[in-house]
C-alpha cells in the first residue's frame, strides 16, 4: 500500500510508466502521444476526485499533556467512514497498519511504556472498506516527552506584590545550561499559554501587558532541552500573580459626583429637620405663658 501524503494522490508507477512509454515511443504514430496525455490526466482526475471524497480523519493523544518517559500513551484515531485499515505515523520515521472490524468509528494505537523514540509528530490515515480508496492524512499531533534528567528551570515575578488592573507583569524563567526554548504554563490551562527562545545567558522574560483579574493565577516554566524539540523538562517551582479590580476613572468620577449630591441631600434636610425642632421647642416653651393669663 503506497503511503499518501496530505494533499497528494495516489500513483501506480508502473502504470505511468508503461504509458509514458508508449506516448515516447518512436514507433507510434503521432496520435498515440496526445492519447497517452488524455489518458494519464483522465486517470489523475479519476484518483484525485476519489480522494477528495473521503473525509479526513482526525487523530487525539490521550493524555494530552504532562506525559513523561515511560508513561502510557494512545493514539486514537476517529474515523468518519467505516474502515478497513488504519496506518499510524510518525513522521519521518516509521509507520504502523491496523485491520479493524468495519463496525468501528474509532481505531487505537497505544504504547505501554514511552521512549524517547516516540516523541515527535504523529498522523493517521484509513482505506475504506472493499475499496482502494485512501482518504488524505489527519492533523498532526505532536508527542511532548517529560524527561526528568533535566534540571527544572526557575522562575522570578515582577512586580512580587498584588497588582491592580492595567499593570504590566513580567515573569521571568531561566536554566542556562540546557534550555533551547522555554514555555511559560497557567494552572488550569492544558497547553502553554506563551514560547519563547532565551538569550546568551538562557534566559527569558514574559510579559503580560495590562493585566485583569482573569490573569491572576499559579504560573511555572518548562523548556525544551538543545537538540530535543519533543522532549521537555519538568515543570519549575511556582509564582501566583493576584490582580485586583480597579475602578475606571469615569466610573470613580460617577461614583464621587453622586456621594457629593447624597451628602448636599443629607445636609439640606438636617438644616430642615433642626429649624422644625426649634419652632417645637419654642411653642412649646409659649404655651405655659398663655395658660398662666
Amino acid at each position: 500500500m503506497p503511503l499518501c501524503l496530505q494533499g497528494e494522490v495516489r500513483v501506480d508507477l508502473q502504470t505511468l510508466l508503461v504509458l509514458t512509454a508508449v506516448s515516447l515511443s518512436p514507433s507510434c504514430s503521432c496520435l498515440m502521444a496526445p492519447m497517452a496525455v488524455a489518458l494519464i490526466l483522465g486517470w489523475w482526475l479519476v484518483a484525485a476526485s476519489r480522494a477528495q471524497q473521503l473525509p479526513r480523519p482526525s487523530l487525539s493523544l490521550h493524555p494530552s499533556q504532562g506525559v513523561s518517559l515511560g508513561d502510557n500513551v494512545t493514539l486514537r484515531c476517529h474515523l468518519p467512514l467505516p474502515a478497513a485499515w488504519v496506518w499510524l505515523y510518525l513522521e519521518g520515521r516509521w509507520s504502523y497498519a491496523k485491520y479493524i472490524d468495519k463496525k468501528q468509528d474509532m481505531t487505537e494505537f497505544s504504547f505501554l511504556s514511552t521512549s524517547r523514540e516516540h516523541a515527535g509528530t504523529y498522523l493517521c490515515q484509513y482505506q475504506v472498506s472493499e475499496s482502494e480508496d485512501v482518504s488524505v492524512m489527519s492533523d498532526p499531533v505532536k508527542l511532548v516527552l517529560t524527561d526528568r534528567i533535566f534540571p527544572p528551570p526557575h522562575i522570578s515575578l515582577h512586580p512580587e506584590e498584588r497588582v491592580g488592573t492595567g499593570t504590566n507583569v513580567t515573569i521571568r524563567c531561566w536554566n542556562k545550561d540546557y534550555g533551547a526554548a522555554f514555555l511559560l504554563h497557567k494552572d488550569g490551562h492544558s497547553a502553554p499559554i506563551q514560547r519563547l527562545v532565551p538569550d546568551d545567558v538562557g534566559a527569558v522574560s514574559f510579559t503580560l501587558f495590562g493585566v485583569t483579574p482573569a490573569d491572576s493565577g499559579t504560573y511555572r516554566c518548562s523548556y525544551h532541552p538543545k537538540n530535543h524539540p519533543f522532549l521537555s523538562s519538568p515543570l519549575g517551582d511556582s509564582v501566583t500573580l493576584e490582580v485586583t479590580p480597579t475602578l475606571h476613572p469615569q466610573v470613580g468620577a460617577e461614583l464621587v459626583s453622586r456621594g457629593n449630591l447624597v451628602v448636599a441631600v443629607v445636609r439640606d434636610w438636617a438644616a430642615v429637620l433642626i429649624f422644625a425642632l426649634g419652632i417645637f421647642f419654642v411653642i412649646d416653651a409659649l404655651q405655659p405663658l398663655d395658660t398662666e393669663r
